[in-house]
């Protein structure tokens, strides 16, 4: 590894750990803002699904229906997040699966433990982030969640993962 891919893994560590936060924190306007126009966040339904147009997914938001689920997450009239679901996510074991320029493909694991009301949920799987270099920063074109027990029966997923 020389320095220049050294110091991007860390640039790429910094983000998603970054990305983390913001989740953990509610910070929903800044996390979307790490999304170009047309990124999209992707839950698949199945181990190792193809696509996200052919078959149902977990999840499967644009822009628009992010922010939908954000605004939806702060109304103080959703009954299901009085008071609000807690937090952490947890990553690691970051690796740079390729790179195309401008572009890279980053694969990483992660741990979300959640809290609401009085009961704890944890979730765990990888993450397949495809990021866009613009300038300095990044920005994710896909985040692809694939939880460990995505084709398990699951309570409401109402959080970021």
């Amino acid at each position: 590894m020389n320095f220049n891919d050294w110091h991007e893994q860390q640039a790429i560590t910094q983000f998603l750990h970054h990305e983390a936060r913001l989740l953990d924190e509610h910070r929903w306007d800044e996390w979307q803002r790490l999304f170009t126009p047309e990124g999209l966040y992707w839950v698949p339904l199945v181990h190792g699904q193809a696509d996200h147009i052919n078959h149902a997914s977990l999840f499967c938001e644009d822009a628009l229906l992010r922010s939908m689920r954000a605004r939806r997450l702060e109304q103080a009239r959703a009954y299901s997040q009085q008071p609000p679901t807690r937090t952490v996510h947890v990553v690691g074991n970051i690796g740079l699966e390729s790179r195309d320029g401008e572009r890279c493909v980053v694969r990483s694991t992660f741990l979300l433990l959640e809290w609401r009301k009085t009961e704890q949920r944890t979730f765990g799987g990888s993450v397949l982030h495809t990021l866009q270099r613009e300038g300095d920063e990044f920005r994710i074109r896909m985040k692809r969640v694939e939880l460990v027990n995505c084709d398990a029966p699951h309570e409401a997923l109402q959080v970021f993962m």
